[in-house]
């Protein structure tokens, strides 16, 4: 097929549920793709964050291949080596006790709202089993995940009747906070440390801290959705480190598997046995090539690796901000949220596409999530074009 053709294809056969740009992918490397009519982009984006190594990683490509040479998959009522292998340094990584895997973010917070509220039912004084989320925030697709997403209004008049119990919290707003866990006594507040589809904002340290010791105080599960900002994204390995504070459950997905479908929760003291045999589950979840590869990227993510991204993003940062046209910066790390003087967003990124560079939006502003090792060579040839088009 030529691009026309495939393009036709995806839009005669395919659900459309994404306002996709005309590029057809062919091959990848680096930071770098080219598409079918032999033009190439710097991906500023990363599948969302998913290909944290970039494409075709040697180590990584090597990995999956002879994991998929020896057996593809099996069920969870099996033993396999390399999961075994995540699972230890995931929780030796990250000081969490247990680790369910599954495939996605959302399938990894759908976990983290069952053991929350079976928490909340069964292991705590008072039954409960509301939870509170942030006003913008997003968590995921399925109908619980859309009752927690405020990032979205208007959800419910489409979906509705959403699961019952989530109630918003406004962000930044410890006053709503403590209000809101008085009115409902929450099972589990759930937090984006760093939001992503809601403006790439950062929480405030001391909102954080608030809802840390309300947690706490008032035995509520403190659930951290790192789907988007852990995995080295924010500069460290998970960014609840930089908050200096550790959660009673983290859900993970996107980078993990450097761009195989792979998520999960990690538990603590708390929570790790909260869930039966037979309670939740999931075919997929565990899949040994999907594992294979995010072994090579927790045994490349060390401290040196860590130092070079937040060196990376304080490089890249410092140059975006030379621009006249950019107004102010958001996030962590890789991270990115840029905000314009005058120009619209949506604009900006259909002529960054043109001018060959791939970048993705978020609600009023530019979203970066370059792979965690794209190179200063490819961060300046994107940097070049944003100079171009930014004026």
């Amino acid at each position: 097929m030529n691009s026309k053709e495939v393009m036709d294809a995806f839009d005669k056969y395919v659900v459309n549920t994404g306002a996709r740009f005309p590029v057809v992918y062919d091959h990848a490397e680096g930071a770098k793709v080219w598409d079918k009519d032999g033009k190439e982009y710097i991906e500023m984006c990363a599948g969302y964050g998913a290909n944290s190594l970039g494409y075709a990683d040697p180590e990584w490509l090597d990995a999956v291949c002879a994991q998929l040479k020896k057996f593809q998959h099996t069920s969870n009522l099996y033993y396999h080596e390399i999961g075994a292998v995540v699972a230890q340094k995931l929780a030796e990584r990250s000081g969490m006790k247990k680790v369910f895997f599954a495939n996605s973010g959302g399938e990894a917070n759908e976990a983290a709202y069952k053991i929350a509220r079976k928490y909340g039912n069964t292991i705590a004084d008072v039954h409960k089993n509301s939870i509170l989320y942030m006003q913008t925030s997003f968590h995921g697709r399925t109908i619980s995940e859309t009752a927690s997403t405020g990032s979205y209004p208007g959800m419910d008049a489409k979906f509705g009747p959403l699961t019952p119990g989530f109630f918003p919290v406004v962000i930044n707003d410890i006053d709503d906070l403590k209000k809101q866990v008085a009115e409902h006594n929450p099972c589990a507040i759930i937090m984006e440390l760093v939001q992503g589809e809601g403006g790439v904002i950062a929480l405030d340290q001391a909102f954080v801290d608030a809802a840390v010791k309300l947690c706490h105080d008032n035995d509520i599960l403190f659930i951290d959705d790192e789907v988007q900002a852990g995995i080295g994204r924010t500069g460290t390995f998970f960014t609840y480190e930089q908050y200096g504070f550790k959660p009673d459950i983290v859900s993970f997905a996107k980078g993990i598997g450097g761009g195989l479908p792979i998520g999960g929760v990690l538990t603590n003291e708390k929570t790790c046995d909260v869930l039966s045999p037979g309670e939740h589950g999931s075919t997929f979840g565990m899949n040994p090539a999907a594992c294979a590869g995010a072994n090579v990227v927790l045994d490349k993510m060390d401290e040196a690796f860590l130092a070079d991204v937040r060196k990376k993003a304080d490089y890249l940062r410092g140059e975006l901000m030379k621009i006249d046209e950019v107004e102010s910066l958001s996030g962590l790390g890789m991270m990115i949220g840029v905000n314009f003087k005058t120009k619209d967003y949506t604009q900006v990124v259909q002529e960054l596409c043109e001018n060959g560079v791939l970048a993705i939006t978020t609600h009023g502003r530019l979203r970066l999530l370059p792979p965690l090792t794209i190179t200063k060579e490819e961060m300046d040839q994107a940097l070049q074009v944003f100079r171009k088009v930014l004026g």
